[in-house]
């Protein structure tokens, strides 16, 4: 154990509240009014169906400076409160395994991804609930010790579309959303306003909360007891819209969940009944100074996935492109 004290947890935070307690029986009726099974012929690729050629290119007519922002966190091998599997790299060639002239250097990776650690996206086959992927797949019946027949992250593909940040701290004038702060329906159409925004059919919505710059001034905890992130009263807004990619500095959730007996009940909106991928643990703090500099928070997001056959996702680092 380090006794350097930047290693340590930070001491649980707490916010303005995850919001209104949501029961198991009102949560399902939500379930129900954002349900998208039976929409698309492809439907494990969800809503990126909704992402057609033309979005594409208005996406790419948003494209004035040039400036290409990524997002994806570094590669992380250090433990930590909120990196419980660390990612691995370590060099298998270090210039003396194969034939000298040219001599050549190779390193290994992997990683458990699905966590606070990595940039990932979340393919449909990610999450089940009452024992149902995305368009009613039973689970069991589609997933197994090979991988996913439905829903893996290779039926996706990239996504090159319109994003949109929803920069909540900006908005409020504070540095970050403290941990447990929930985001309402109520916050997107304030944020939309103040930042001159409006999200359309197909656009990919990412929140910030300021995540990664507490992070980086009062030190790492665990997500998992607390974090800022959407409420599910936020969700029938977004379905309405039609979005086809939902991400942030976060999870997507807020934690502690407002829902009784699920801990991750906007994984289980988005994934399971809208059909939207998420994009979680997204380094946003780059992306909000560039957006503050050209004074517009729309952009070109590109998202290229590894197409890997019967993944539940992937590492990414998508980017954004002013």
């Amino acid at each position: 154990m380090s006794s350097n004290p930047a290693d340590a947890p930070a001491p649980p935070p707490t916010g303005p509240g995850r919001g209104a307690a949501v029961s198991r029986q009102e949560f399902d009726a939500l379930f129900e009014a954002v349900r998208a099974w039976g929409r698309w012929a492809e439907a494990d690729r969800g809503a990126w169906n909704t992402v057609t050629a033309d979005h594409v290119q208005r996406a790419a007519a948003l494209v004035r400076s040039g400036t290409v922002v990524p997002m994806g966190r570094p590669w992380d091998t250090r433990p930590g409160p909120d990196n419980a599997k660390p990612a691995l790299h370590f060099m298998s060639d270090l210039g003396d395994v194969e034939a000298p002239e040219p001599s050549t250097y190779k390193d290994f990776l992997a990683v458990d991804y699905h966590g606070k650690g990595v940039s990932h996206l979340d393919a449909l086959s990610h999450i089940a609930y009452r024992g149902q992927l995305y368009d009613g797949r039973v689970a069991r019946e589609v997933i197994d010790a090979g991988g996913a027949r439905f829903g893996a992250v290779s039926a996706l593909g990239p996504l090159a579309t319109k994003g949109v940040l929803l920069d909540l701290p900006a908005v409020l004038g504070v540095a970050w959303l403290e941990p447990g702060h929930a985001v309402h329906a109520r916050d997107i159409l304030a944020a939309e306003e103040a930042l001159g925004v409006t999200i359309g059919e197909g656009d990919a919505v990412l929140l910030r909360s300021g995540h990664f710059r507490r992070r980086r001034e009062t030190g790492p905890w665990d997500p998992d007891a607390a974090s800022a992130g959407w409420h599910v009263d936020a969700m029938p807004l977004l379905a309405e819209r039609a979005i086809a990619l939902l991400g942030g500095d976060g999870d997507s959730d807020v934690r502690p969940s407002p829902v009784e007996g699920l801990h991750s009940p906007v994984h289980a909106l988005a994934v399971t009944a809208m059909g939207v991928p998420l994009l979680d643990n997204l380094d946003l703090e780059a992306l909000s100074a560039a957006c503050a500099e050209a004074g517009r928070y729309e952009f070109m997001l590109v998202v290229t996935p590894l197409n890997v056959p019967g993944g539940t996702g992937s590492p990414v680092n998508p980017v954004a492109i002013l």
